[in-house]
């Protein structure tokens, strides 16, 4: 579904993200992580049409390199934000609709709309101001407005950042729920390993840019050059 070929991005000297190539298919949970600093929202950026680059994004059997955002919105790829991106002007119920309005291929629907917000579980909360939802609503309704697009990929980056155990519990449930029952591909940067490891099929992990290991989660996190690199020995001895 989304073939990411050679792709390198230069910020000056730095080499952000080098000659990385991977891809998703159609359905899957897909997992990206390594250190601080190693290219993970940037790869964001680039498959979005953020950044300009080197190499070749395919999304669903087309040509999407070189893109600029709101078209690769409407060809079906969603996102969210480390840091929650809301309207404090808007109510809850008109922020979903932005996400409708703008991004979804067809413009505002209204009824899908109502049904998202139930989906995320923010119903109850329709009328509130968004600045006034605590954090884990404020998350739900970014990933509320990114599935008012009717996206087909839907990239997730640390959405777990800052919660509790039970808010992790939560948004785990939530996230499985958007690919298993509306059927939306998941990209997802998280640095909670547990998280990774239980949602899903496949784990790239990246550091400087460039991959060090891609496979299922239970070969991953037991190699050594991701235990080395990203990982550290307490990790492999508390396994």
């Amino acid at each position: 579904m989304l073939k990411v070929k050679n792709l390198t991005k230069k910020f000056g000297e730095l080499i952000a993200v080098n000659d990385l190539s991977f891809e998703v298919k159609k359905g899957q949970v897909y997992g990206i992580a390594g250190p601080n600093g190693a290219g993970k929202s940037t790869v964001y950026n680039l498959i979005t049409g953020n950044y300009s680059y080197e190499g070749k994004i395919e999304f669903d059997g087309h040509d999407i390199t070189g893109l600029p955002p709101y078209r690769i919105a409407k060809r079906g790829i969603a996102r969210t934000f480390q840091v929650p991106e809301i309207f404090p002007s808007l109510n809850v119920q008109e922020t979903i609709r932005v996400g409708s309005r703008f991004g979804a291929r067809g413009g505002l629907d209204l009824k899908h709309s109502d049904e998202i917000m139930n989906f995320v579980g923010l119903e109850e909360d329709r009328l509130q101001h968004t600045g006034l939802l605590n954090l884990l609503g404020k998350k739900k309704l970014m990933i509320g407005a990114a599935l008012a697009t009717k996206p087909k990929i839907l990239m997730l980056d640390e959405p777990m950042a800052g919660s509790n155990a039970s808010e992790i519990a939560d948004l785990m449930v939530l996230i499985r729920n958007i690919n298993q029952q509306l059927g939306v591909t998941i990209i997802i940067i998280e640095h909670f390993m547990k998280v990774l490891t239980e949602l899903t099929e496949t784990l790239l992990i990246i550091e400087s840019g460039s991959m060090i290991c891609c496979d299922k989660p239970e070969i991953v996190t037991n190699d050594p050059r991701v235990i080395e690199s990203y990982l550290g020995d307490s990790y492999a001895e508390d396994k």
